[in-house]
């Protein structure tokens, strides 16, 4: 089934109930959202768009983001979402490999990719209403609804083919582990949509609920308090450090977190003092989860009672991980083999069920990796205990999370050494107080820094550029040949 006939059956019901808010304004209620969303698809289809196709979607946190991802699917089309902090060349590069047909941006992401190489034509989701009207199309579970770009330790971008059943079983886990929407709840869209928060934009399309952007595109604490006071049973998404930087904004301003029902964080480390902090001023509104792209948000949660909870003797224990399987999937620790551990023994984390993906846009090589005998081999390194509470003890393949941001080391790295005077280049993460960690660059050569941050603001997005650069009349490496990043960690 199409994830988005939720939309249409929503809008049968309750057509008259508000939909999509910017800031405090109503934008439009469930019955326009479904017919602004079959308008869009009628603009799709008449433009020569046929099911299946991938359409990018390039664009800051707005009301017609979600009317352009219905419009998409509506049309039996697939989603691109492309991270609206990205270069205008890494963009173009997602919707080249993607083989995108069309790209609904905004204006200012419309002019970043003018500078680039882009494949496809682009225009706004608005610019395709009053075309008239299709119904939803009809797809299968099997059908892929989405794409999401991740980086491997390569730093080339993979497409992550995520499916309307996963889709499903992921919106329906969460109803079990998460946290229970209805409609008087409001989702408030702080984080950014082509991410975890967009993703959960469909289990509160399917429970009625209210769809609130703030006007400002992103987070800002202050924006996020008034709203929830505003709108009242607010749900939202966010990395660690937004938490952290909504606590101190509150405590700073003497404000409680009125409004605020439930604060769902994950994508980076969340420190213990931290999120202690944030319960004591906020009281037990935090529920954590841990997923991956492959297995979008649904392969453990801790629940609002574990973060919250000072009485069990294992509290802060649990508290340092990242909760228990969810309902839709198994979670076990393997070796080098892939054979199961027993409890307490590190090991890699693997993942099988209804929302994992069946693999890699293009890339069987890549797939056959991380995809073996069912299981989703995550890269990263933990271990259960006794009662299914999940440790992380590492992750893999040395990204760096600043703000929320995935960055990989070896795409900075690799521009980096475009420099003629550069000879060799490594990235690690330093930790942050307010971002959770920054970019570093070890450089061996001449190249001065004012050179090098030009090269990279030509080349990638500005959250990947280093903060700092260190240089070094040679990178430590083993027998092998191979950079030792612990080595460099332990300088800073």
């Amino acid at each position: 089934m199409n994830i988005a006939n939720w939309l249409a059956r929503t809008a049968a019901a309750h057509p008259a109930r508000q939909a999509l808010f910017h800031g405090e304004s109503a934008v439009c209620d469930y019955g326009m959202f479904h017919q602004s969303a079959g308008c869009i698809a009628a603009g799709l289809l008449a433009g020569g768009v046929r099911e299946g196709d991938r359409i990018g979607i390039f664009m800051d946190n707005h009301p017609d983001w979600l009317l352009g991802i219905y419009g998409i699917m509506y049309a039996g089309a697939v989603a691109v979402p492309i991270n609206a902090k990205l270069h205008g060349r890494e963009a173009a590069y997602i919707l080249h490999d993607s083989g995108a047909t069309l790209c609904l941006t905004d204006h200012a992401h419309h002019e970043k990719l003018k500078s680039a190489d882009t494949p496809c034509p682009c225009t706004a989701p608005r610019s395709l209403l009053g075309k008239g009207s299709v119904p939803v199309a009809s797809r299968a579970a099997e059908d892929l609804a989405w794409l999401f770009y991740t980086s491997g330790t390569t730093g080339t971008p993979k497409g992550v083919m995520i499916t309307h059943g996963m889709l499903m079983a992921m919106s329906l886990s969460y109803g079990m582990d998460v946290d229970k929407v209805s409609a008087q709840d409001a989702a408030n869209y702080a984080a950014p949509l082509s991410h975890g928060a967009g993703l959960y934009n469909f289990l509160h399309v399917q429970a009625g609920a209210r769809h609130v952007i703030p006007m400002s595109g992103g987070f800002e604490a202050e924006e996020i308090l008034d709203l929830a006071s505003e709108f009242g049973d607010c749900h939202m998404f966010a990395a660690p450090t937004m938490v952290k930087r909504l606590t101190d904004g509150a405590i700073a301003a003497k404000r409680g977190g009125e409004g605020l029902r439930t604060i769902v964080y994950a994508g980076g480390p969340m420190y213990t003092a931290d999120i202690i902090a944030a319960v004591d001023h906020f009281g037990p509104v935090f529920v954590q989860i841990y997923g991956q792209g492959e297995c979008p948000m649904a392969i453990t949660a801790l629940s609002r009672a574990d973060v919250a909870d000072r009485s069990h003797p294992d509290w802060r224990a649990r508290l340092g991980s990242v909760g228990r399987a969810q309902s839709v999937v198994e979670v076990q620790i393997g070796d080098a083999q892939g054979a199961p551990l027993p409890a307490g023994q590190s090991g890699e984390i693997m993942v099988r069920g209804a929302p994992v993906m069946p693999g890699y846009w293009n890339n069987p090589e890549a797939s056959a990796k991380t995809l073996q005998k069912g299981w989703l081999m995550t890269g990263d390194i933990g271990h259960l205990d006794e009662t299914g509470y999940l440790t992380l003890q590492d992750r893999s393949k040395d990204v760096i999370i600043t703000g929320g941001s995935n960055v990989y080391p070896r795409e900075v790295e690799e521009v980096l050494l475009r420099h003629p005077h550069i000879s060799e280049a490594s990235i690690v993460g330093a930790q942050h107080p307010d971002w959770g960690e920054e970019v570093v660059a070890f450089v061996v050569g001449t190249a001065t820094e004012a050179e090098l941050d030009a090269l990279c603001l030509e080349n990638i997005a500005r959250f990947k550029r280093p903060k700092r650069y260190i240089r070094l009349l040679e990178l430590p490496k083993n027998n092998y040949g191979k950079v030792l990043k612990t080595a460099l960690r332990a300088q800073l």
